[in-house]
């Protein structure tokens, strides 16, 4: 019988998952779905390998199935849909694994504590990670479980990156710099070396752009810095998050603004970013659309910032090969690879704009002294990876 990895993505509000079969030692993505507004008109889709819709399922809004309910339906929904695949682990995505977990674990109950206990560093995140894991150990006991973390991969960076300039008690406490979207990062790295071998095994700059945004320089494959750092706040201007602003500007809001923490909260997780510029949307394709100055302002200063980063990150590196796009406004936002490729020109980037509009994979000449490039994410992949080798 043919084994299968599962692989869940537990959101605050939603559910994603991904089967993968283990065929000849290779990993073939079979499934695919979501269950979305876990907390009022649940809705449930499927799709199969190449996209198709598969199933689908509704839920009343005075019922909804929270993530327990939502994991039990997609258990007994696989039980029908595995189609002769025998299941042998769980993979989850988790967000922060602080200074213990730098790599993938079997999680055991001894290992629920020690997640939980880091919900305060990724309070929007850890603990619908965590829910995803508990519940699905009540609804398949026995079947193993493993938590794969998106700050692993920066482990690797210098402790000299990994540092603020704070008192040594603090850092001794946790404070430090963490780096997020390591899952994607790693996967880009991994996979490389398919598109230009030098650059792999050189300085190359990954840009993770979609409503969570970040950059990593890799070096040889490794992490050596990244814009995200003891939160995922830091950094990039994102759909709603303010990105890097001067720490005087929270004390300033909470002095002489009486803002409590949690509406200072609010303001730099939900109501920043593209959203808090444009007073629009988040979404860069309805900013890419519009024509209100406020949006394409906002658009803008998205990619000053990459820009300013892009400086900072090479000169980690000393020196760069590539830069690389991934995830949904990399991926698909030609615009923005142009104008990000614009202020790149200094670095070595000749960029070709057929190749852009058509989206890659190479968007710069061939002659380019940097290369650039468009290479889709794929997170699932790289945990479904990790879930089969621990497992093995």
């Amino acid at each position: 019988m043919t084994q299968a990895v599962l692989v869940v993505n537990a959101g605050s509000s939603s559910l994603k998952f991904s089967l993968f079969a283990i065929e000849a030692g290779e990993l073939t993505p079979r499934l695919s779905g979501i269950v979305e507004e876990l907390a009022g008109h649940a809705r449930f889709h499927a799709k199969d390998a190449v996209g198709q819709p598969l199933d689908e399922h509704h839920w009343r809004a005075e019922q909804p199935p929270g993530h327990r309910g939502a994991t039990e339906f997609l258990r007994d929904w696989l039980a029908h849909h595995l189609d002769g695949l025998q299941l042998i682990g769980v993979g989850h995505r988790v967000v922060h694994g602080g200074t213990h977990f730098a790599r993938p674990v079997q999680v055991t109950p001894e290992t629920i504590p020690q997640l939980e206990a880091l919900t305060p560093l990724a309070p929007l995140h850890q603990p619908y990670n965590v829910l995803g894991i508990t519940a699905a150990m009540a609804a398949a006991p026995g079947l193993p479980q493993v938590a794969c973390f998106d700050t692993a991969f920066h482990r690797s960076q210098p402790a000299l990156a990994q540092m603020f300039a704070l008192p040594r008690r603090l850092a001794d406490a946790g404070i430090r710099r963490y780096g997020f979207h390591g899952l994607s990062f790693e996967y880009i790295a991994s996979v490389l070396p398919r598109y230009d071998a030098k650059a792999a095994a050189g300085r190359s700059i990954v840009l993770h752009l979609g409503n969570g945004a970040s950059m990593c320089a890799i070096h040889n494959g490794k992490s050596v810095a990244a814009t995200t750092g003891f939160s995922a706040v830091e950094g990039l201007p994102m759909g709603t998050r303010s990105g890097s602003i001067d720490p005087g500007v929270v004390l300033y809001l909470q002095d002489e603004m009486k803002l409590s923490t949690q509406e200072v909260e609010r303001i730099l997780y939900k109501e920043s970013g593209l959203l808090g510029v444009s007073g629009i949307a988040s979404d860069m394709r309805t900013l890419l659309g519009s024509d209100d100055p406020h949006a394409q302002e906002a658009v803008e200063l998205f990619c000053y910032r990459i820009g300013r980063e892009l400086g900072s990150l090479a000169a980690a590196l000393g020196g760069l090969d590539a830069i690389v796009f991934t995830g949904g406004i990399g991926e698909h936002a030609a615009p923005i690879r142009e104008r990000v490729c614009q202020h790149a020109a200094w670095l070595g980037v000749q960029f070709d704009t057929v190749a852009n509009a058509t989206h890659g994979p190479r968007i710069s000449l061939t002659d380019s002294a940097v290369s650039a490039w468009v290479i889709p994410t794929d997170e699932e992949r790289t945990i479904a990876r990790h879930t089969l080798e621990l497992l093995s």
